[in-house]
């Protein structure tokens, strides 16, 4: 513990003898087995499922002195067995995932710079993906407004691959720019409703090499999310457009989704959901993007656990209609979920000689989790994709094969030093 509070002293100063001081030192060690057997994809004719067990390490730094808020998140991330018992350096090392600092200009205003996370309402567009044990953040300067009922943030980032002196293309599979601007209104205890305008403009080279000339095309994400909980219900709606341009080609792309739960018991609830992600014939010539992208959104949350749409896949296909039906169990220390997917193309798909049935399967989630004790859960899951022949064509693979995955995921959450002055 003396160590600690030493590196902590150091990293973020003593301050002032009569200023208050606050320190909380955390850790996360979060290791998660999987069985994938037709995740993200249907399996070939021929092809094996996979296991593995994956690893994040976190060590958390949030310190606050008056006005002044700090965070320092140290994180590895690994695979069990990616590198050798004896090995002198790990393969991923270790990287920063937050590391920003808040000034609280009053009680309503306040600026932060740095690397940190952007997460928004349901995350659909703007979220933390904690799921993937990389998770996401930026590097950002935002500025807030906070009152009672209402917020409003807004904020950019700018990014380069290094310090250069020249014009040098930006590699990173990134943005080049984002703006973007956040408003919420609380209306009451149980209406409240919000405005996202995301602006992201990624550079590319209109010409080939050995040609210099660099463009940046914005495209633009907005819409309204709006909740509404009281009593037994709680539901939410949002409507997202996107226009602009992406690598000179128009954007014209819109995403919209409603879902209604209700609590029958103090222990069970139950819902249903519905969205809609457009996209474009599989015969559309044209060069108009017409498929919506979530873009920096937690996709895993969102239609199925097995990330078969909008996971790093299926962006710039033929959407996405994704019906379900939630059915949530609490009873002590346990949380159990059921939720069946039935998924649909949001455009035609058309193969060279017949056009394809919209439907594209059927997916049945299940998961639980357990408290074990403070500062440590289980959690776990099993999902299983009925594929269909339109799927087939979509993923490339075989429907006929068993799709499933497995996973079983341990998280420990230790507070391991605190401090007050």
């Amino acid at each position: 513990m003396k160590k600690i509070k030493l590196i902590a002293l150091f990293l973020f100063g003593t301050g002032a003898a009569m200023q208050a001081q606050e320190l909380d030192v955390n850790l996360q060690i979060r290791p998660r087995f999987e069985y994938r057997n037709g995740y993200k994809q249907l399996l070939q004719e021929g092809q094996e499922g996979t296991s593995q067990i994956s690893q994040r390490s976190r060590l958390n730094f949030n310190y606050k002195q008056e006005d002044l808020i700090v965070k320092l998140t140290l994180q590895n991330t690994r695979t069990w067995g990616d590198v050798a018992p004896t090995a002198p350096a790990d393969k991923n090392g270790v990287a920063v995932f937050e590391a920003w600092a808040q000034y609280n200009f009053t009680e309503k205003w306040s600026a932060r710079m740095g690397r940190q996370v952007l997460s928004y309402d349901n995350q659909r567009i703007l979220g933390e993906q904690d799921w993937g044990q990389q998770a996401q953040s930026h590097d950002a300067l935002t500025v807030s407004f906070h009152t009672e009922k209402q917020k409003l943030d807004f904020g950019g980032a700018y990014n380069s691959t290094a310090e250069n002196v020249l014009q040098t293309p930006y590699t990173v599979a990134s943005y080049k720019a984002l703006q973007y601007a956040w408003y919420h209104n609380q209306f009451n205890e149980a209406f409240g409703l919000s405005f996202l305008l995301l602006n992201t403009g990624y550079e590319y080279a209109p010409e080939p090499a050995p040609s210099t000339k660099l463009l940046v095309d914005y495209k633009q994400t907005f819409g309204p999310y709006i909740a509404y909980k009281k009593g037994k219900i709680d539901t939410n709606f949002w409507a997202y457009g996107q226009t602009g341009k992406s690598t000179d080609q128009q954007v014209s792309a819109w995403n919209a989704a409603a879902n209604f739960n209700y609590s029958i018991t103090d222990s069970f609830k139950a819902g249903l959901g519905y969205e809609f992600l457009s996209g474009k014939n599989t015969n559309d010539a044209s060069t108009v993007i017409k498929s919506f992208n979530p873009i920096f959104g937690t996709n895993h949350g969102f239609n199925g656990y097995m990330d078969y749409f909008y996971v790093g896949n299926h962006l710039n296909n033929v959407g996405l209609q994704d019906a379900f039906v939630k059915l949530n169990y609490n009873v002590n220390k346990w949380q159990f979920a059921l939720i069946p997917h039935v998924f649909l193309s949001a455009a035609d798909v058309v193969t060279p000689v017949e056009k394809l049935d919209s439907y594209l399967g059927t997916e049945i989630d299940a998961t639980f989790g357990y408290n074990f004790k403070k500062d440590i859960t289980v959690s776990g899951g099993y999902s299983q994709m009925f594929g269909s022949k339109t799927l087939e064509f979509i993923k490339n693979g075989d429907a006929g094969h068993t799709n499933n995955w497995a996973w079983l995921m341990i998280s420990v959450n230790p507070r391991i030093f605190s401090w007050k002055k």
